[in-house]
This record gives C-alpha cells, structure tokens and sequence, in this order.
C-alpha cells in the first residue's frame, strides 16, 4: 500500500489552494525510497493528491533495471486507489532524471537471450514492450497526473513527461532528447508523443535527430510546459496548487475529462464526439453533476462539495 508520509491542511487565498511551506519542503526533500519500492519516495501532502517522487539522488535519478517495474507497480495502484484524484511526479536531488541508466541497463538491452536471430529480436521486442509500459501505464491512469521538472531531464525523462498531462518547470531546467548521441531511436514514447504535445514538427525532428538541449523558455514557448518557475520550491507550491485545484472537482468529471482527451487525440473528431456520448450517456447520471449545480447557484466553490470516491 501507498504509505503517507505527509498531510497538511492547505490554506484557502482567492479560490485558490495554497499549499503551506512546510509541505513544499516536505515534498522535495524526502526521507528516502517508500517501502516496497527502491527507487520511488511516495507521500501524500494533501487530501486525494499523491506525490510521486523518482529517488536515486546519488546516480541522478537514472533509470535503472529496479525503476521500469517500479513505476508500473506505482501506477496500477494508483489508478485504483479511490483516496486518489490526482498525481504529483518529480525528482529528488540536483536534477530531474538523467536518463537511462546505461551501465544497470546494458545486459538488459545490449545482450538478448535467444538461439537465433528470430528469437533473439521476439526476445527484444517484449523487452522493449516492457519498457513502454513504464510510461504508458502513466497515460493509461485515468487520475490526472502533473509533473514537475527541475535542472536536467534528458533521454527517457522525456519520454516520461510526454506520458503525463500536465507539466511544470523551473527556469534552469532543460530537455533533450538523447537517444541519437547515443546510437538508437527513441522507442518507449518520445517519438509518439512529443510531436502530439509540441506543434511544430520541425522543431520535434530538430531535437530528435540534433540531441540538442531545449532550455525552459523554449520549452515554454512550444508548448512542451505551460509553466516556469524561478526555483524548485516555487514550483512545487505550484504544482500542488495545481492538483488542489483539480482535486476540487468531481473525480467523475475529471477522470471523465482525462479519457476523454487522450481518446480525441488519437482519433477523429467524429469518433471523438462519439465516444464522447457512449461515455456521457452514463456519467451524466451522477449525483456529482446536481452537487456541482447547486454549489454553482450558491456561488460556492466545487471543492466545498464533498464528492463520493471513485
């Protein structure tokens, strides 16, 4: 189970949740690791918000062997933990994430098991499937999941933060997509989802194919992050204001919401708008909507509204 590490009462400024400087600092100083994980601190610093922080300080939280399962075992229970509405995910120490681990990882990818070349590359594949899953487990969570970026995030960090739904950064943080520098294409996400997050495609081909680095004005601009921060305290307030914000809110509405806009980004509007009725065709029928209603013409706030867990 998800154990607590820290709760607090978050402060109510202009509608706003504003979460208390205690908690912040909490949040980006972790004990270390959450038991049964190695490389993961999980904490909850408010009412249905999970923090989710990568913790290998030392090796720069490089992705070893330990984390591609880890994360996948974080996500599955978080997606079914009802407590739950929204997740916070960053790095602890110096830097966001550097990458893949490439000495932890090298027997793994580097020296596959088969008798021949057709079960060596079968072998490979659901290697590489595995893998996937690590970040697409992320985007599979129907709570909303926000992410916060802090100094370096090369390689599969990208690949990480393509996965989630929203995403914050400091003013010294920077991204690159590595895999080129080091002879391989990026094959757990980037590639897929980069160009659905940045407009320009020529921009998305520039980093993929040049590994050059994207500091966070640009990446503000492109629209990989909707925010920059001066410092990682500043943006971890943020981002907990963030997820108090969507915490708020009915978890029908907003886990409705989230589904719903990662199946109009693969499909056309016609299958969008109809998939959209199927879903809506039962999840009018909550009481949350009435509770919504009624706060609405009281001119109160949705997160005075004590909504069912889901």
């Amino acid at each position: 189970m998800l154990s607590v590490i820290a709760r607090s009462t978050l402060t109510t400024y202009r509608g706003l949740w504003l979460p208390s400087q205690s908690v912040v600092r909490a949040m980006s100083s972790s004990a270390g690791p959450t038991s049964p994980y190695t490389t993961l601190a999980i904490s909850h610093p408010a009412e249905s918000i999970t923090h989710v922080e990568l913790h290998r300080p030392e090796k720069r939280n490089a992705m070893n062997k330990t984390f591609w399962s880890e994360m996948v075992d974080c996500f599955n229970e978080i997606a079914g933990d009802p407590d739950c509405r929204v997740v916070v995910v960053s790095g602890a120490g110096k830097i966001f994430t550097a990458g893949i681990d490439l000495m932890d990882m090298a027997s793994d990818v580097l020296q596959p098991q088969g008798d021949d070349t057709a079960r060596v590359s079968w072998n490979l594949r659901k290697k590489i499937i595995k893998y996937q899953e690590t970040f697409s487990v992320i985007e599979k969570c129907p709570k909303p999941v926000v992410v916060a970026v802090h100094g370096a995030c090369v390689g599969g960090g990208v690949d990480l933060i393509t996965a989630c739904d929203i995403r914050l950064c400091t003013q010294d943080a920077w991204f690159q997509v590595k895999e080129v520098d080091i002879g391989l294409a990026a094959d757990v996400g980037t590639l897929q989802r980069l160009p659905k997050v940045i407009g320009s495609r020529s921009l998305v081909n520039e980093l993929a194919l040049t590994a050059r680095k994207m500091y966070a004005d640009e990446a503000k601009s492109s629209g990989l992050v909707s925010r920059v921060f001066a410092d990682k305290e500043a943006m971890m307030a943020g981002a907990l204001e963030v997820a108090g914000e969507i915490a708020g809110r009915s978890p029908v509405a907003v886990q409705g919401t989230k589904i719903n806009l990662i199946y109009a980004r693969d499909h056309s509007v016609a299958e969008g708008l109809d998939y959209m009725a199927t879903w809506n065709m039962s999840m009018l029928q909550t009481e949350d909507v009435m509770k919504s209603a009624q706060a609405a013409m009281e001119k109160k706030s949705p997160k005075t509204i004590a909504f069912s867990k889901l």
